[in-house]
């Protein structure tokens, strides 16, 4: 009996694929279609993107266009051809304005980019774009179903932008560019006002600014030693009793001694 069944499964899966090469390599596009949403309800996405692809230019205009596109641009996602994907849902949610499929597509359009956003070390273009998209589904679709989701994707989205943003800052301390390290930290600062590593980035700051003022040229030393200070005032402010303030004390001694020479 057991035997029975696992030849039966085997004719049917070998009818299956027969019919499915009959259907991609026919001309009829009826057929294609079918078999296109018969690999599609099976979750062979692959293989219905090849019945998809042929047919698609047919059938716009047609009753089972909406259909058709819905599946397709799933069909992508599915595969993880974000870009395709996204691609395919926001046309779709462009050409089916009245589609009750409108807001799920305009909402995986967007998703679509945030999955294309790469590891925080790397260029996040992508990640700006998935913002932006994410963003004006939101203010499209303010009462949502996909609303929380979407908002968790953006806090995702901008932790990432954050780190980008704190660790370049302290690169260009690591490579002794103090300049632009300051600037850089400044910028963090102000673009992340509630970030978590703010103690840590207002002490890189001040150790760019102290760095910066002890290699100085003379005629820059007393500005740059009084800009450190400030520095050093501004982590001190913010955590008295900051993970740093041992080092950060050390260093305002040495930033105090230097200034003595000025107060003669």
């Amino acid at each position: 009996m057991k035997k029975f069944i696992y030849l039966l499964a085997i004719l049917l899966l070998l009818s299956s694929c027969g019919e499915y090469q009959k259907a991609l390599n026919s001309d009829d596009v009826t057929k294609k279609f079918d078999q296109a949403t018969l690999k599609y309800d099976t979750k062979k996405y692959a293989k219905a993107i090849r019945l998809f692809e042929q047919i698609a230019p047919s059938y716009k205009g047609k009753p089972q266009a909406e259909k058709l596109f819905y599946m397709f641009s799933h069909s992508y996602y599915n595969t993880k051809q974000y870009h395709l994907a996204a691609y395919q849902f926001e046309s779709f949610a462009s050409s089916y304005p009245k589609s009750e499929k409108r807001e799920e597509a305009a909402f995986l359009g967007a998703k679509c980019f945030s999955k294309l956003s790469p590891v925080y070390s790397l260029d996040q273009t992508d990640t700006n774009i998935a913002l932006d998209k994410l963003q004006n589904f939101i203010d499209l679709y303010p009462e949502s179903q996909y609303l929380q989701e979407a908002n968790s994707i953006v806090n995702d989205l901008k932790n990432k932008l954050e780190k980008k943003s704190y660790e370049v800052a302290k690169q260009y301390n690591s490579i002794s560019d103090y300049k632009a390290s300051i600037s850089a930290f400044d910028n963090f600062l102000s673009d992340f006002p509630g970030t978590p590593l703010k103690e840590d980035a207002l002490f890189y700051k001040f150790d760019a600014s102290y760095s910066l003022a002890i290699n100085s040229v003379p005629q820059k030393k007393e500005e740059r030693l009084n800009n450190a200070k400030a520095s050093y005032m501004s982590l001190v402010k913010f955590k008295a009793e900051s993970k740093y303030k041992l080092k950060a004390d050390q260093m305002l001694a040495r930033i105090e001694t230097d200034l003595q020479q000025y107060s003669k």
